[in-house]
């Protein structure tokens, strides 16, 4: 019985036809794949086999598969990115492994070795090395994921799993372009997540479950759902980001906010890296604080609000121009104020993603 599996039992057969590689400036999130992908299957009577790196195929599923009837399943999102200087480059990946570790134990699915998970990533993109785009625009997004494959109809921990990785070339993640800022819908009638559930986790579930209020909020004129939570109304998430707001807070003071991590909140890396960078300037108050929908409507009415803005790894920061609730359009002056912090995270992030500057939060890929 194999506790983990590891790097150096990796076996490559990879593809010996390729795809042709799509122009970077047309790519559609998450729609093009890469040749090759990672496999590794567990079992409870054998734990883990050897991973694979072999050609990119359908997988083969029983059909009571514990993955597609009780979403016992988890993924990761991350990106590789091909550096000014040619080198390839992953962001922090060791948060990921982190994450994805967590994610696992609330799923009940087998606990692995993140160091060894991250080094057959990092062979992995080696071997795709030509898809990570030739760009500053581009990227190529990583998606581990472990699945329950138990064949049976029994609500229970699977005996059987299967961890795959694979690889997407990417452009911006919204379709309006990189850095325009989106409007979003507040409606406490839907709840992301809740106290004592997998909001914390990157479980499929928690995504799947928000496609339905993601349509209302396009079919009411906005681009994303502000998620709120509580009889206060909480500002939670937004869309699939974490969200800040850079405002000056009820005592006066120049402060970036963002919800803790209490739970409901999805520990991000952008999140984290955010957090980081504002604590290391030391300019302004940095804090992990509930706020409230009357939190900022009060400060929208004194003009005490600078900038807000989405983060997440598909977009690093996405600055937010309204919000739509309770029937009434909030303006948010985000881009009237530059947006100076938005874009200079977006810079100073980017800047280490692409090697314009040096950071031990790079890991080399090649």
């Amino acid at each position: 019985m194999t506790e983990s599996f590891k790097a150096s039992d990796l076996i490559i057969t990879p593809a010996t036809t390729f795809k042709e590689k799509p122009d970077p400036s047309g790519l559609v999130f998450g729609t093009v794949f890469t040749d090759n992908m990672l496999t590794i299957e567990w079992s409870l009577a054998s734990g883990w086999e050897k991973p694979y790196i072999k050609p990119l195929e359908n997988l083969s599923l029983h059909p009571a598969s514990s993955s597609l009837h009780y979403a016992v399943e988890l993924f990761e999102g991350m990106k590789a990115y091909r550096g000014v200087d040619g080198k390839i480059r992953l962001f922090r990946p060791t948060l990921n492994m982190d994450r994805m570790a967590r994610s696992a134990r609330r799923a009940t699915l087998p606990c692995f070795d993140q160091n060894e998970l991250l080094e057959c990533i990092r062979k992995l993109v080696e071997v795709e090395k030509e898809w990570v785009p030739y760009s500053t625009a581009a990227s190529l997004y990583i998606r581990p994921t472990l699945i329950g494959t138990e064949p049976s109809l029994g609500v229970k921990k699977p005996t059987r799993a299967l961890l795959y990785v694979i690889l997407s070339p990417v452009g911006p993640y919204f379709a309006s372009g990189s850095f325009n800022p989106i409007s979003l819908w507040a409606d406490p009638k839907y709840v992301r997540a809740w106290k004592g559930g997998t909001g914390d986790c990157k479980l499929g579930g928690n995504y799947g479950s928000s496609i339905y209020a993601q349509q209302e909020a396009l079919e009411l004129g906005c681009q994303q759902v502000l998620w709120l939570y509580g009889e206060d109304h909480q500002i939670t998430e937004v869309g699939t980001m974490n969200l800040f707001l850079y405002w000056i807070n009820e005592d006066g003071e120049n402060e970036l906010a963002t919800p803790p991590l209490d739970g409901i909140i999805l520990p991000g890396v952008t999140r984290q890296s955010i957090l980081d960078l504002a604590r290391n300037w030391g300019e302004f108050k940095v804090s992990e604080r509930y706020i409230t929908m009357s939190d900022l409507t009060a400060a929208l009415e004194e003009n005490r609000v600078k900038e807000m803005f989405g983060a997440g790894t598909a977009c690093i920061v996405c600055p937010i121009s309204k919000i739509l609730y309770k029937g009434k359009h909030l303006h948010i002056p985000t881009m009237e104020n530059g947006p100076q912090l938005t874009t200079r995270f977006l810079n100073k992030l980017s800047d280490i993603q692409y090697g314009r500057e040096d950071s031990d939060w790079a890991m080399l890929v090649s």
